[in-house]
């Protein structure tokens, strides 16, 4: 085994069982999800498009991550860098500083 192969395995699973846990807690998993403990009114949040999100966003991470396995098992171990470059850039797009910030999508209206 190389160590492409590895470091993306290795996380495509983890994302994978995180995803899975999203989707089996439904709108519970939104209290899992860092910063919606510290909002002010989290009632006033969709907690199930919370969880629907952080389910997705799980799978998508996997996804990428599982492809960048098989090809730096196939093609290279040096695939694995840009697949972990993607992977980043797609993951710190959805961090924010503010809790409030992060979470204003899902406001119920």
């Amino acid at each position: 085994m190389n160590i492409g192969f590895m470091a993306c395995i290795v996380l495509s699973v983890l994302f994978l069982i995180i995803g899975i846990m999203f989707a089996l807690l439904k709108e519970k998993g939104a209290k899992y999800v860092s910063g919606f403990s510290t909002l002010n009114h989290p009632e006033k949040y969709d907690k199930a498009y919370i969880s629907l999100d952080m389910r997705n966003q799980c799978f998508t991470y996997a996804l990428i991550l599982f492809l960048g396995a098989i090809l730096s098992c196939f093609i290279s171990d040096y695939i694995a860098i840009p697949i972990y470059i993607i992977w980043g850039i797609l993951f710190f797009k959805s961090v924010h500083l503010d809790a409030e910030k992060s979470f204003e999508k899902y406001l119920i209206k």
